[in-house]
């Protein structure tokens, strides 16, 4: 075969395996919903999860969110003071956290701590043949086992997010007021009068949500066509953060351009 017949080969090879792969993915996600129904009949199944993956994540974005905010404090300060307008700073740090890192760093944060733990949970059971041992028993593994991961990750997705926010709000008025000397009261009123809570708080909490479901999904999906081998596993792990990375990026574009292009 020559060359430039080769590279089309190639080519037309992985653009069959990429729509191949995501008719997959996409019969997965609803053979998912299609049993969701197990979320509102056992709710304590979502709960324990709820738990395991956002408590677990917790203290890590919480600490980022305050040093994202010490960073926004600083650098929105000296940026702000070339054209006076220090007492913007709260406003400034307010809409960064509310409309773009809160949701995006905690999506990031959340695909390489619960994301990770969620592959690597779903291919150890793949592995040991824990998931063969329940359609043994006829009890539907998708149903008992990633149903109520993936809801659990689409309600822990907007409460870490607005854990972030809070906590690096807090960082910038640390910095901004309490270690730069901006005025406290214009500072907070800023914030409010500028903040807007359908516009920018509700738009901010429907980009979390799309993210705890994109990097959920991915995780689920990634452990659970896993190889049953450890390097399979290490593998299906490392393409989790890859892919759900990339998909937080670009699904915020997406969501950007549709909520504030107007």
């Amino acid at each position: 075969m020559s060359g430039p017949v080769h590279a089309i080969a190639r080519v037309g090879g992985w653009v069959r395996e990429s729509v191949s792969g995501l008719g997959t993915f996409t019969r997965f996600f609803f053979a998912l919903l299609a049993r969701s129904g197990i979320a509102f009949k056992r709710p304590r199944l979502v709960s324990q999860q709820i738990h395991f993956i956002g408590n677990y994540s917790l203290l890590i974005i919480a600490v980022s969110g305050l040093f994202v905010g010490f960073v926004l404090g600083l650098q929105g300060y000296y940026t702000l003071n070339r054209y006076g307008s220090e007492e913007a700073l709260g406003l400034l740090v307010a809409l960064s956290l509310v409309r773009e890192l809160g949701p995006v760093v905690t999506a990031l944060l959340f695909a390489g701590r619960a994301g990770t733990s969620l592959t690597a949970e779903i291919g150890l059971m793949k592995a040991g043949e824990q998931l063969s041992a329940m359609e043994v028993m006829a009890v539907d593994p998708m149903r008992r086992v990633l149903v109520p991961r993936l809801w659990a990750g689409l309600i822990a997705m907007p409460v870490l997010a607005a854990v972030f926010s809070m906590v690096g709000i807090l960082g910038g008025y640390i910095v901004g007021v309490q270690m730069i000397g901006v005025d406290e009261g214009a500072f907070w009123s800023q914030m409010q009068n500028g903040v807007d809570v359908w516009d920018d708080v509700a738009n901010g909490v429907l980009k979390s949500v799309v993210f705890g479901i994109a990097v959920t999904l991915v995780a689920l999906y990634e452990g659970w066509q896993a190889k049953p081998t450890p390097e399979g596993v290490a593998r299906a792990t490392t393409r989790t953060v890859v892919v759900s990375s990339l998909a937080v990026l670009g699904l915020d574009f997406l969501l950007t351009a549709l909520m504030f292009g107007n």
